[in-house]
């Protein structure tokens, strides 16, 4: 048996930030090494280098409103009394508590008592929360540096393109090592986690897990009304395949950037 942890909407916008942002990862490293091979390479999968600008422009632009809608959707959710304190995503003292109760676990003390979101799930969603308000502004700035140019004074501009490729960097490899190991290397969620996928994860584990979302749920009523089936094989399948293929990209551009950087005209 199963449990549903997100709903369609929220998976339909994970989904569009993983393509958006592998999108944005190869363009923009494609560009950032284009005096490698490596970055030569990235390139020519969109037709060159001359059209990773126009697509990252492009795809900039979409996570922007990607990023607006989420907001919209999230103050929907507040206003409308859809989220209670135990769901919220807002850091509070008990999420510090877990952290160190879980460095404790780690060496031989008791596991804690997780609810629906874990402390690394809030980090999570708020650096990705900073990192789109980051990006977003200074890609703004940079999208036509001629007209910004007006308004601002020059040097605002180089600032704005570090700021944009060091943060950029910054979210690539938080990304590609920690999110990704996360999702995949836990014992529980090994070859990959199929909760943003299915929606759902499995009772068992959650209850091992979660066991105080677990416990909220039964008091409320709540749980049966999240109980659901396992997914089909062919969409449990398909979902490894986009899964593994992203995380597959990922590692190709980690390791790509890593070896070509000594190349880079810093």
């Amino acid at each position: 048996m199963k449990i549903r942890r997100f709903t369609p909407i929220q998976k339909t916008f994970h989904l569009l930030l993983i393509a958006t942002f592998l999108t944005q990862a190869v363009t923009g490293m494609a560009r950032m090494y284009s005096t490698t091979f490596f970055g030569r390479g990235l390139a020519s999968l969109v037709g060159g280098m001359e059209n990773c600008l126009a697509v990252h422009k492009a795809v900039g632009l979409a996570m922007i409103v990607l990023f607006a809608c989420h907001v919209v959707y999230a103050l929907f959710l507040i206003f409308a009394k859809k989220i209670n304190s135990h769901d919220s995503m807002v850091p509070n003292l008990r999420d510090a508590k877990d952290f160190f109760a879980h460095l404790r676990w780690m060496v031989g003390g008791k596991h804690p008592r997780f609810g629906r979101w874990g402390y690394w799930e809030k980090f999570d969603y708020w650096a990705v929360f900073w990192g789109m308000v980051l990006l977003g502004r200074t890609g703004l700035m940079l999208y036509d540096p001629v007209e910004t140019s007006r308004y601002l004074d020059g040097s605002d501009l180089n600032v704005a393109l570090w700021a944009h490729r060091l943060e950029a960097i910054l979210a690539m490899g938080y990304i590609f090592i920690v999110h990704f190991g996360v999702v995949i290397l836990r014992r529980d969620s090994f070859p990959m986690d199929q909760a943003m996928w299915g929606g759902h994860v499995d009772l068992e584990t959650v209850k091992a897990e979660r066991p105080d979302w677990v416990e909220r749920l039964e008091q409320t009523g709540e749980l049966k009304d999240r109980l659901v089936e396992s997914p089909s094989k062919p969409l449990t399948a398909l979902s490894y395949l986009l899964g593994l293929t992203a995380v597959a990209l990922g590692m190709y551009l980690l390791i790509g950037g890593l070896m070509n950087a000594p190349l880079l005209p810093w």
